[in-house]
């Protein structure tokens, strides 16, 4: 009997995480991917499956690597019916442009977009085979705003904005949806730089007067990635009003 799958990249906490737990609790088991932090996939493990008595299959290695992608795509059972893909993982890099090294830049294009083109190119054929499936590309607003001193990372969620509409169109006949949720400020370890009084300013810009939650986002993307059939090719925004 075949079992509905997801992958989610970056699982091991925050967004990803929260996304893997929404998944289980809609009955899909899930293929967690970290790249570091196995103690953060082990307690996802542990939880998905006490909680929602699903399975949970953990993978660590950076998903920047071709060879390292195509293992992942491996650990899938032989009974598994691969659902949706949710590309989450992501770092960012904040700091005047003119002091970027080039390491660095090539570093955070290969994890937050290079990463994003190896798992679509691996799931697309399985996909293609079970007649359909869900990408879910996570993004940020600073994709089409841009901030300040976040040039390299606006410019990879930018991309990221445009690989899925542009792969949502090319999918769409073959019943495959491509979507991305392009996120605000959310309470994640990533806004940890901020001083108490940066975050209190930051709020005070946002409509909805507060930091997402983990928990929000992760809802809304099981949601778009499982279900509205006639819904790709489009990046959704979710931030509280901000920008």
């Amino acid at each position: 009997m075949k079992k509905d799958y997801a992958i989610v990249t970056g699982a091991s906490r925050g967004i990803g995480r929260a996304a893997a737990l929404a998944l289980a609790a809609s009955g899909c088991s899930v293929l967690a991917v970290s790249q570091s932090c196995r103690s953060g996939l082990e307690s996802l493990q542990k939880e998905i499956r006490e909680t929602y008595g699903t399975e949970c299959v953990t993978a660590l290695g950076d998903l920047g690597s071709e060879s390292f992608v195509t293992q992942l795509f491996s650990l899938l059972p032989d009974e598994a019916l691969l659902k949706v893909l949710v590309n989450n993982a992501g770092i960012s890099h904040v700091g005047l442009l003119q002091d970027m090294t080039l390491d660095q830049w090539n570093r955070l294009l290969q994890t937050n977009i290079t990463s994003m083109f190896l798992t679509c190119r691996a799931a697309v054929p399985l996909f293609l085979r079970q007649g359909g499936g869900s990408i879910l590309n996570v993004s940020s607003v600073w994709g089409t705003a841009g901030a300040s001193c976040e040039a390299a990372y606006s410019a990879s969620k930018g991309a990221v904005n445009a690989f899925t509409k542009a792969l949502g169109k090319e999918l769409a006949p073959s019943k495959i949806r491509v979507n991305a949720i392009a996120f605000g400020a959310i309470d994640t370890s990533m806004n940890r730089f901020l001083s108490p009084e940066e975050r209190a300013d930051l709020e005070e810009e946002i409509p909805a007067g507060r930091f997402g939650t983990t928990a929000e986002a992760g809802a809304l993307i099981a949601d778009i990635a499982l279900n509205h059939p006639y819904l790709t090719a489009q990046v959704l925004t979710m931030d509280g009003g901000w920008i």
